[in-house]
């Protein structure tokens, strides 16, 4: 009888044990997931901010080729002729 009571007792202990490391294994994956909402946060507030800058970096391009700089005249003479198309476009469809 001694040896099926050690045997349940050490069935016993590496139950309690497992017990123990999914209890803290679902602890960690908990944090992890946190972790993860977090980081992924950040990197679409990070997205939209690039997107910002690019914007903002295109309008002084822009202003700057007005200025005199020939370095990006012919992209400010590209976006005019658009700007001067879409406007035509919508006079066109003010007048249908």
């Amino acid at each position: 009888m001694s040896v099926i009571a050690e045997i349940i007792d050490t069935l016993e202990n590496k139950i309690v044990k497992l017990f123990s490391k999914i209890k803290n294994l679902e602890k960690n994956n908990l944090e992890l997931r946190g972790r993860l909402t977090e980081a992924t946060q950040i990197i679409s507030q990070q997205s939209e901010e690039i997107e910002v800058l690019k914007k903002h970096y295109e309008t002084l391009k822009i202003a700057n080729s007005l200025l005199g700089s020939d370095d990006n005249k012919r992209d400010t003479k590209l976006k005019i002729n658009s700007l001067i198309r879409e406007i035509d476009y919508c006079i066109a469809q003010l007048s249908d």
